[in-house]
């Protein structure tokens, strides 16, 4: 194996091992064993654990950060939340460890390192609401508010399915695009909290 093949070789034994044991019960000496290399070989490329765990996340940030900027090209706004929910259906399903790995690491800030990526999709999502609340004479003001709760619908359902894997993850985008959307499309202006209803007998 050349110099690169091995380190992409290391990465990967590295991000299986993460997904399934964690970062504190994952050793060199596994992640060595498990490439068929000595402990030096993972030191050499990575200057220890915590530098193939950096790679290994940061990689995984990129990989899904790609795939729901990709999903914000220009279209409708319901295309584009469509687009969003089915991008990371697609990414928990394919890369499953990668997303396991993102839902426990942390950063430096002591933030993890998945919810540091929702706060870029929520910027993304916050911008395209912008627009088009304007459009609709809607408050623009709001939507950093619609944003957190449609980012937070869809990575909840999200969240849940990949336990379940079913309906189709077709299925599951097109049914929280609808709850979303047809919620959008029907907001009241000023919406109130509602009064209980009266007592019947």
């Amino acid at each position: 194996m050349t110099g690169p093949q091995r380190r992409l070789q290391l990465i990967d034994v590295a991000r299986g091992l993460f997904a399934e044991r964690g970062f504190d019960a994952t050793s060199v000496e596994e992640i060595a064993q498990r490439a068929a290399v000595s402990k030096p070989v993972v030191y050499e490329h990575f200057g220890g654990k915590e530098g193939l765990y950096a790679v290994v996340v940061d990689r995984e940030m990129e990989t899904l950060l790609d795939v729901i900027t990709s999903s914000l090209t220009e279209n409708r706004s319901r295309y584009r939340v469509q687009q969003v929910a089915l991008a990371l259906l697609t990414y928990m399903e394919e890369r499953t460890d990668g997303f396991q790995i993102l839902m426990r690491g942390v950063s430096s800030g002591g933030e993890t390192t998945y919810s540091s990526l929702l706060n870029d999709a929520v910027s993304q999502v916050e911008h395209i609401l912008g627009g088009d609340f304007e459009r609709r004479g809607r408050d623009p003001a709001l939507a950093p508010l619609y944003a957190q709760a449609l980012v937070g619908a869809v990575t909840g359902a999200a969240q849940w399915w990949l336990d379940v894997r079913e309906p189709s993850k077709e299925v599951v985008a097109a049914h929280l695009v609808n709850l979303c959307w047809n919620g959008l499309e029907n907001l009241e202006i000023a919406p109130d909290l509602v009064e209980p209803a009266p007592h019947q007998e």
